[in-house]
């Protein structure tokens, strides 16, 4: 049986632009998406902590040390820049993989550099 577990969580990312014309999906810092072990066009999960929007979608290179967190296309109605929010991604582990496992999670500072990492 294989679970859903928890990957890796950004946490307090400030959304530096909106982009309603865009396609889709979410810019992100290329340095942020290695310290998390993220990939581009890797599907997230988006939590809104400054107003509770929720929404799925996949992320996009940002430029690296940009500290770029941009919502793009139809998400761009549930952000708005300075909203922080928690990105996150999971991934699939066999029982005999879970006790091995652990997420990543970083914590940004308020120019989305990594504060800490847990």
């Amino acid at each position: 049986m294989k679970r859903t577990m928890l990957k890796a969580k950004i946490h307090r990312a400030r959304v530096t632009e909106t982009n309603i014309d865009y396609e889709g999906s979410l810019s992100l810092d290329k340095s942020l998406m290695d310290a998390a072990g993220m990939m581009p066009f890797e599907q997230v999960q988006v939590y809104n902590i400054s107003n509770g929007e929720r929404f799925s979608t996949y992320l996009i290179k940002g430029d690296r040390e940009s500290g770029e967190v941009g919502v793009n296309g139809a998400a761009a109605h549930k952000a708005k820049v300075g909203d922080e929010l928690i990105i996150v991604s999971f991934v699939l582990l066999e029982e005999d993989e879970l006790d091995f496992f652990m997420p990543k999670i970083l914590i940004l500072d308020e120019n989305n550099k990594v504060k800490e990492v847990k």
